[in-house]
């Protein structure tokens, strides 16, 4: 069967437009289910305007090779601004065929210089600022002339907040809430755009309006703002090249004007008022025959801190569109809409009609309580957006510069004589633009829909940055949700590039003050924070980097991320002696939030804190040796696996009460830790451990006893240490708290912060940290792909998959799908009773999988325990045993 290039792409980027990579590595993927191909060597031919090519148009480079990901650009580097086209075709075996060549890929870099900015700088609206309140949005603006015969135009763009540009009165892009969050002082995000088709021959007009979003708004728990500046702002380069080769370039300076409009107030925390009323003042603002001589001067702003960087990842879009499921009165008589599902994004309110100066306010939250909006998690986030109609016929408006976490609205102020039906307002889904990558489903109607919780929680919160929650007046960047969901995140969708500029950010922080420490939160709020270092938390700086890798196989990244792994564990650690075990005087979380903390001490654990700290620390110190070897440094691998091997017996002295294998703490935690990460030297205690973790399980009914750092090891545990996979799936299948499933009867649509977020009398958790969509205990996602789907790496990158289902808790089927760096795998089983051959009745086990071109795949069956290894291709297994 044929094989194709289904996909190419350039670093981890899904368009390559204002990249900031001058030589971007190149890697595809395959389509087709030819057997056992495996690449022998690729052709790469460049196109680029800067060099002299070739009759036909091209540059044509060969390699030997079977790599498929991550090649080396075959030409010079490209320069700033630089377009290029790059396709590749691969070459099999002998006998065995070629690909096509791929379509042409476009790539082109961004501005690689602060010279390229050709003298942009950062403008200000000449007037005073709310410095100890909401900033009011402003409004920029700039005419320009263009001549004919325009080849191309490039806007490269950023702001002190958030923006939306404009040019000639059509919206730049369809990113919103650009250019999204990271560490100001050390990463400044820009944006490129491809605007030729929007600059026409004679005047023009550029506009950009700018709210406060993360840079100058209220963030964190307190109601401080301004924590990156207390100015909004702009700067911007507009370059319109012409066909003749010469260039006109717009840049922001002080020629520009501004002021204030409709958008009267816009926070991230607590929503968005827009008067209408106002629009006709500023009516055309974007366009060239627009009178702006009532409009404010501009200054300039002292150059920005951080270094101006094209995004490593996608920007956030809408993404997604929902109609109401129903709307109703409650009993109080408000009115309400219930959209089916918890989501993350904004409401668009659709053709409303009604006097000059209605308000309608909308109040969003994720659940009710006695029948009425659940307000009390917000905390001290509002939540609210504000609409004041104009009164000249029908309006449609969504907010800007805000977002939601909510599954129901309540609606105040709508005119009485406008019906409010299901077409009147629309949900608005928004997130970071990821791939997906990943799919799972089977027989099991709740654990789908569990899984569908996990994904919509991942979308909610991956938003720019990777966040706890998207309601209350938090959304931060909290280091150990993000270490607890990762290999989750990783199979679900491409996170290759968003993880990359947040470790950046990451290691950024740690470098802050020499301390080499990991902040709770990235980016750090306030900047100047110098928070202590706390296990789990701090240990994603050596574990995200290495999921990453088994993830993507990218030694590259891997190397760049090396140093902050290296850093933390040296240096960011406190120790009790050197290379000792954690420093006792330090604050830890612990096992966050394990089922039996009380609602207002979600760090009141079971099990030590320092028992969860010593655990992590060693088997961080295991991975940061394996993370050595794959970057090709020996020295540091002896190094760190001696170390590892030191810290394991020092644990062990601390932690076990002799050479039977027992914990000091009689927890899930506590033996899932020790087993998952190998910290037993024999067989012995493994056993009796084992033993003792499913005597631990069944003691407590089989229900959920552990919180963030537990929770990801327990399966591995009972699965690979205990053999006792039938008891996980117990755990997995409870629907009494605390259980996974528990939210799903309970009609939760993402998965909770707490795992009684809404109590079994139908009230919400008396806790202030009661989130309903909180990622981090959909970690157990990772387990299920990997043992009821069956589908997991075998090494880095998935160039060889694990096919290894184990069946259990009544499931009898499952599909699972993965698109990996090489194109699809697929794993889809049944169980079945069936007519045995010799009679009576016979459980038959079905298996297919399907293996991508250029990998292999290691087929493990569940019954007989034979393992079989496989090109690519796909096949079909069976096995039969006693019913």
């Amino acid at each position: 069967m044929a094989v194709s290039i289904s996909q190419l792409a350039l670093e981890h980027h899904r368009v390559a437009f204002g990249i900031a990579e001058t030589q971007p590595r190149i890697s595809w993927r395959f389509a087709g289910n030819a057997q056992n191909w495996e690449q022998s060597s690729y052709d790469i031919e460049l196109l680029r305007s800067s060099e002299s090519p070739h009759r036909d148009g091209t540059f044509s480079y060969s390699q030997a090779s079977g790599d498929s990901r991550y090649v080396p650009w075959p030409g010079a580097p490209l320069k700033s601004a630089e377009r290029a086209r790059v396709r590749a075709r691969a070459h099999g075996k002998r006998g065995q065929p070629s690909t096509p060549w791929s379509d042409w890929v476009a790539v082109e870099t961004g501005l690689l210089t602060a010279e390229d900015w050709d003298g942009a700088a950062p403008i200000a609206a000449d007037r005073e600022t709310e410095v100890g309140g909401p900033k009011r949005p402003l409004y920029f603006r700039k005419d320009f002339l263009a001549g004919k015969d325009v080849e191309s135009a490039r806007l490269y763009i950023t702001a002190l907040g958030l923006y939306e540009a404009e040019i000639n009165g059509h919206r730049v892009g369809d990113a919103v809430l650009a250019p999204g969050w990271q560490s100001f002082n050390f990463r400044h995000v820009y944006d490129t755009y491809d605007v030729t088709g929007l600059v026409k021959a004679g005047g023009n007009a550029i506009g950009v309006v700018v709210g406060e979003g993360w840079f100058a708004g209220r963030l964190a728990f307190s109601d401080s703002r301004n924590f990156w500046g207390d100015t909004l702002g702009v700067q911007s380069l507009l370059t319109v090249t012409y066909k003749n080769g010469t260039t006109r370039k717009i840049a922001t300076d002080e020629s520009w004007r501004a002021n204030t409009g409709p958008v009267t107030s816009s926070e991230i925390y607590d929503g968005e008022t827009y008067d209408s009323r106002l629009e006709a003042g500023i009516e055309g603002w974007s366009s060239d025959a627009f009178d702006d001589t009532d409009w404010l001067a501009v200054k300039t702003l002292s150059p920005l801190k951080g270094k101006l960087v094209p995004a490593d990842g996608p920007p956030v879009r809408r993404l997604e569109e929902r109609k109401p499921e129903r709307i109703f009165k409650s009993a109080s008589g408000k009115t309400l809409i219930d959209f089916g599902q918890n989501m993350v994004g904004w409401l668009r309110l659709n053709k409303v009609k009604g006097p000059s100066g209605t308000n309608i306010t909308l109040h969003h939250a994720e659940v009710l309580d006695n029948g009425e909006l659940a307000l009390r998690p917000l905390r001290s986030a509002k939540a609210a957006d504000t609409l004041i109609l104009h009164g000249n016929g029908s309006q449609t408006w969504e907010p800007h510069f805000t977002f939601h976490g909510f599954r129901f609205a309540q609606m105040d102020g709508w005119p009485e004589d406008t019906p409010l039906t299901s077409d009147s307002v629309t949900g608005i889904v928004v997130h970071s633009d990821l791939e997906q990558t990943g799919w799972f489903e089977c027989s099991h109607a709740l654990l789908n829909q569990f899984h569908s919780n996990v994904r919509w929680s991942m979308k909610g919160n991956f938003l720019s940055i990777s966040t706890d929650c998207p309601q209350r007046d938090e959304r931060l960047g909290w280091t150990g949700d993000a270490h607890a969901f990762g290999p989750t995140a990783n199979f679900l969708y491409d996170t290759a590039g968003f993880w990359r500029g947040w470790h950046r950010d990451m290691y950024s922080e740690m470098q802050r003050n020499g301390s080499m420490r990991v902040p709770f939160f990235v980016p750090t709020v306030p900047p100047d924070s110098n928070d202590s270092p706390a296990a789990v938390w701090g240990d994603v700086s050596v574990g995200g980097p290495w999921d990453l890798f088994r993830a993507y196989g990218d030694v590259g990244m891997l190397k760049e991320q090396y140093p902050q792994s290296r850093g933390w564990i040296d240096k960011g650690v406190p120790r009790q002696a050197e290379g000792g075990l954690w420093d006792r005087s330090g604050p830890q979380f612990g096992d966050w939030l394990d089922p039996k903390a009380p609602p207002e001490d979600a760090g009141a654990a079971t099990t030590a804190k320092y028992l969860v700290a010593d655990a992590y620390l060693v088997r961080m110190t295991e991975v940061l040796a394996d993370m050595a070897r794959a970057v090709g440094d020996p020295a540091g691998a002896d190094k760190y696996a001696a170390q590892h091997d030191d810290l394991r017996a020092k644990f062990q002295g601390a932690w076990m009460t002799g050479n039977d294998g027992q914990m000091a703490n009689r927890t899930q935690t506590a033996y899932a830790l020790a087993l998952a990460f190998g910290l037993y030297t024999n067989a012995t205690q493994r056993t009796a451990a084992a033993a003792t973790l499913r005597d631990i399980v069944a003691g407590n009914d089989y229900l959920v006893g552990t919180g963030f750092a537990g929770t990801p090891a327990l399966g591995p545990a009972l699965r690979d240490a205990a053999n006792a996979t039938d008891d996980f799936y117990r755990m997995l299948l409870q629907t009494r708290v605390p259980s996974w499933l528990y939210q799903v009867v309970q009609n939760g649509t993402t998965t909770w912060e707490r795992w009684d977020s809404l109590l079994p009398d139908g009230h919400v958790n008396p806790g202030s940290m009661t989130s309903f969509n909180h990622y981090a205990f959909g970690a157990v996602a990772d387990w299920v792909h990997a043992t009821v789907g069956g589908l997991a790496p075998a090494e880095p990158g998935w160039k060889v998959v694990a096919v290894e289902p184990v069946p259990g808790g009544g499931i009898t089927s499952a599909d699972t799908r993965f698109v990996s760096g090489y194109g699809e795998v697929r794993v889809k089983w049944n169980e079945n009773v069936v007519d045995g051959s010799g009679g009576g009745r016979r459980q038959r086990f079905d298996l297919q999988v399907w293996v991508p071109p250029n990998t292999r795949a290691r087929v493990r069956l569940p019954r007989s325990g034979k393992v079989r290894e496989v090109g690519s291709g796909f096949y079909e297994f069976h096995e039969e045993g006693a019913s």
